[in-house]
């Protein structure tokens, strides 16, 4: 595996990012790729965005895993995640890897976790040049997601909404508030944020997530293939969200909920997750040949 560190344009800011290509790459051969997207305030850099990078390498794809504006390295207002932005972000990227001498252009995929999950999905039911999706512990309603992460703190999370409002009103200027309070983690499971993601947010960023709906576009990536995965008992972002998602998607869309697992499954390395990915990637999104997978499904609806 070989890796190079990029950069490119989105909506005039310099991003950067990484592209490994795998092992055993010919001079002029194009490979199928993935654009691995990072979570909620994290950076390239995170285990949740590098396993399956490593993972897709090994299999012989082409990846690209990038910092979103104002995350990492990349330019931007530290700490402003828009989802329409990142959305963005997600498109120029691929426009970016048409350009490259081992990319296919016409076999481009998205993966996410989380944050990413979201991004990747609403990126490619709205963009058809995007050639399969993988969501990972995702969601595609932003006010419902929060409604479950926040539970009875609910009521105080949209008056945190209502008062950036107001600030904003005032002052021309967001409101800055804790990472935690727009996205509640579970000390357990603090270890998987990355040292370093950002720890104070614009109020901007929780509104423009309670507003953002990826489920509204899913059944828009059909007859693309989409592969949504979640954890049974998930400790950050409830599960039926990507259960959601499933109901509103179209054929070939295929949902695996996993027991022993929490919300970081790339990042844990579990290794039913791994074997899932492997199959589905064999069967629509190959390396080579056609997919067999596709033509052979039934409608699940």
């Amino acid at each position: 595996m070989a890796e190079q560190d990029i950069t490119f344009t989105s909506d005039g800011l310099t991003l950067t990012g990484t592209i490994s290509t795998p092992d055993g790459l010919a001079a002029n051969e194009k490979r199928p790729t993935f654009m691995v997207l990072h979570g909620f305030g994290s950076t390239r850099h995170a285990g949740n965005v590098q396993t399956p990078c490593a993972m897709l390498n090994k299999l012989g794809y082409v990846t690209l895993r990038f910092d979103f504006r104002g995350c990492g390295t990349s330019e931007g207002e530290h700490g402003r995640l828009i989802c329409m932005e990142q959305v963005s972000d997600v498109k120029n990227a691929l426009t970016f890897l048409q350009q490259h001498p081992h990319v296919d252009p016409d076999r481009i995929a998205v993966a996410g976790s989380s944050f990413g999950a979201a991004v990747a999905v609403y990126t490619a039911g709205t963009d058809t040049r995007v050639a399969a999706c993988i969501s990972a512990s995702g969601w595609g309603n932003g006010a419902l997601k929060f409604e479950g992460q926040h539970g009875d703190n609910y009521p105080r999370f949209l008056k945190m909404l209502e008062e950036g409002r107001a600030y904003k009103a005032q002052h021309g200027t967001s409101m800055i508030v804790d990472r935690y309070d727009i996205v509640p983690i579970p000390e357990k499971l603090r270890t998987h944020v990355l040292k370093g993601s950002i720890s104070k947010m614009p109020v901007d960023t929780a509104q423009s997530m309670f507003d953002f709906t990826a489920e509204d576009v899913i059944a828009d990536i059909a007859p693309r293939p989409v592969l949504l995965m979640h954890s049974a008992v998930d400790s950050v972002t409830p599960t039926e969200q990507t259960i959601r998602m499933f109901e509103r998607s179209q054929a070939p869309t295929e949902l695996h909920l996993f027991s022993g697992t929490d919300h970081f499954m790339f990042a844990e390395k579990n290794r039913r997750v791994h074997e899932v990915v492997t199959a589905w990637l064999r069967d629509f999104f190959p390396v080579s040949g056609e997919a067999v997978g596709i033509a052979a499904l039934d409608e699940h609806h």
